[in-house]
């Protein structure tokens, strides 16, 4: 699979850079659409999410740069090369979680409340953007058949695409997607026939996305490591038992908080 998608003379245009715009949104879309029927003010969407997005990036990349520090402090211009793939989506979900707590205690809103209009758009945008993956050839799994791969009810320009070098691999970045895709839908389906509390919708997407990770991660090569242990699959257990507390932890219903809701 050709990771380039137009080539200019000098200047190329990459797959994954295209596929993590549109992520971007169409994330932002849903959140937008969510957000202005609560009635938030369009410029706090606004700078909530386009600096949002910016802080995402840097934290995807900061936190993969973290892990595989020997090769960039060996190549430090690489650190830049972001189209090259190498963007880490728990990197991604703490830089961007940093600035909406900023954001959202800064213009005294409720930053649970956000982060449940937040995250149908976000684990869409990451059903997305796994498709830079599979045009970028990495976040695959194991070597596996050909004729296993055509098995799978999945269509041929995938099957192909998994070819790299003289193998055939699992996509994982398929799995992860599709994963993702059904756990937007659940997102949106619990919000129009839930009344929940704020961080209900927030925990379940942790735990359903946690869930997903840690399997997938046991299959994938390309894995960041912390010793002999895969990060990702650290990470999805912390981000799960935190996602288990919002769904069941009940706020105190005190005068106090009654009144901030109102005034919200």
């Amino acid at each position: 699979m050709n990771p380039i998608l137009i080539q200019i003379g000098p200047v190329s245009i990459y797959w994954y850079s295209i596929t993590m715009l549109l992520a971007i949104l169409v994330g932002s879309y849903v959140f937008f659409k969510e957000a202005r029927k609560k009635g938030y003010d369009e410029e706090f969407l606004t700078n909530l999410i386009f600096y949002g997005a910016i802080f995402g990036i840097i934290g995807a990349r900061i936190y993969y740069v973290i892990f595989n520090l020997d090769y960039y402090l060996q190549n430090p211009l690489e650190i830049i090369a972001i189209w090259n793939g190498g963007l880490a989506i728990h990197g991604g979900i703490i830089g961007g979680a940093i600035w909406f707590i900023y954001y959202s205690k800064k213009h005294k809103k409720n930053y649970l409340k956000i982060f449940d209009l937040v995250a149908p758009g976000l684990i869409l945008a990451q059903a997305i953007g796994r498709w830079g993956n599979f045009f970028n050839g990495e976040a695959h799994g194991p070597v596996i058949a050909k004729e296993t791969l055509e098995k799978m009810p999945i269509p041929d320009f995938i099957v192909e695409g998994m070819k790299i070098g003289e193998n055939y691999y699992h996509p994982t970045f398929l799995y992860e997607s599709i994963w993702n895709l059904l756990g937007f839908i659940v997102l949106i389906v619990l919000r129009k026939k839930f009344k929940l509390k704020a961080g209900v919708i927030t925990g379940i997407y942790f735990m359903w996305y946690s869930v997903c990770r840690f399997f997938i991660e046991a299959l994938r090569t390309d894995s960041l490591m912390l010793g002999s242990l895969k990060v990702a699959q650290l990470v999805s257990i912390l981000l799960f038992i935190i996602g288990l507390f919002l769904v069941v932890h009940k706020k105190k219903d005190t005068r106090t908080n009654r009144i901030k809701e109102r005034t919200e």
